[in-house]
């Protein structure tokens, strides 16, 4: 059996410094081709590894990034979180999750106590709490203590900060456009209270796409959901007056929106014919809801990559600035599916 052996041990037996043996394992140029293999296949005989500890003491590293999000059961955080650890694993680091469960209370437990030397960094979604209260000192504790954070989806232009967004309005605007392309004449909009900044992003977008088409935007038509009440009682108000229904439904996210199919089939409508509908996220519930949602894919792995990218060289660089942040912004697609594919009959002739 090979013992194991050690950086200086590599560098007693091929008589160089334990400096080029380090800089030939991370492939460093500096050190010409010949000595880098030589050393490596040197150090892979006798099944070297670095002794990832004493990095971390030395470096002053935990090699840990912490995320903080508002829940765990929603498709896109799930996504974003994939994306995150991908991104954090190619370059070395783990992560740790923590849930704030939509609480300004516990999102504030959560950075104090990942930010007690628990992590290099934090990736955080603010809590609907948090924004309804527009208290974001614990933020700006970050920020003096000079504790590296990146937000995204939910942010605030309050914090001084590098962020990560959807193109909410732009999503808003697609999803309102293909209602109108579709033929939809009276468009409802089922979205979150003001405070939550994704919800009012993706109200502006259904704004501009009405006024846009000479559309006049119909407030009777606009639901704003208060999760703290039963979220398809408030949906049933908009279903309740035959006379004044509408003919298309622009939700928010996809829970509002296959709420609102279901109260509709309930009702004795049909999906697309009477009621077209189109959601906001593509998750299990728009693919299998009856019939499938249209909705509009927010790419939550690929914010989950630059969110994580943005933290780690923030780490690396070691640098806070406050006219260096970044604001990245992803862009949307739609996704066509079922609920609101018209269905045109085919006529025959004898």
């Amino acid at each position: 059996m090979k013992s194991k052996i050690t950086i200086k041990d590599i560098a007693k037996e091929l008589g160089v410094s334990t400096s080029t043996v380090s800089k030939a394992l991370k492939d460093s140029h500096e050190i010409s081709e010949e000595t880098r293999k030589k050393i490596k296949a040197f150090a892979n005989f006798y099944h070297y590894k670095p002794n990832s500890l004493a990095l971390k003491l030395r470096n002053k590293k935990t090699m840990v990034i912490g995320i903080i999000i508002p829940e765990i059961v929603h498709h896109f955080f799930s996504r974003v979180i994939s994306g995150i650890e991908k991104t954090a694993n190619e370059r070395g680091y783990n992560v740790m999750i923590c849930l704030s469960n939509e609480s300004y209370n516990k999102e504030l437990l959560n950075i104090n106590m990942l930010a007690d030397g628990s992590v290099d960094g934090l990736l955080i979604s603010i809590a609907k709490e948090t924004l309804e209260k527009k208290e974001f000192n614990h933020f700006k504790e970050l920020i003096n203590d000079e504790i590296p954070f990146v937000l995204f989806d939910r942010v605030s232009d309050e914090i001084a900060c590098d962020k990560v967004l959807v193109d909410d309005a732009g999503g808003g605007y697609k999803a309102t456009n293909h209602l109108i392309d579709i033929g939809c004449k009276r468009i409802a909009l089922l979205t979150t209270p003001d405070h939550v900044n994704v919800g009012t992003q993706r109200r502006l977008g259904y704004i501009r796409a009405l006024e846009e088409n000479n559309r006049k935007v119909n407030n009777d038509l606009i639901i704003k959901i208060n999760e703290s009440f039963d979220i398809a009682e408030q949906i049933k108000k908009l279903l309740n007056s035959p006379d004044k229904l509408p003919d298309g439904i622009f939700a928010v996210n996809e829970i509002y929106a296959a709420t609102a199919m279901k109260i509709a089939r309930e009702k004795g409508l049909n999906i697309p014919e009477d009621i077209a509908v189109i959601g906001f996220t593509d998750g299990l519930i728009s693919e299998f809801s009856t019939p499938p949602l249209s909705t509009v894919a927010q790419h939550g792995f690929t914010m989950g990559e630059q969110a994580a990218d943005l933290l780690l060289n923030r780490i690396q660089k070691k640098e806070n600035a406050e006219n260096d942040f970044e604001r990245k912004v992803i862009s949307t697609n739609l996704k066509i599916r079922n609920s609101t594919q018209k269905i045109h009959k085919k006529v025959t002739f004898n």
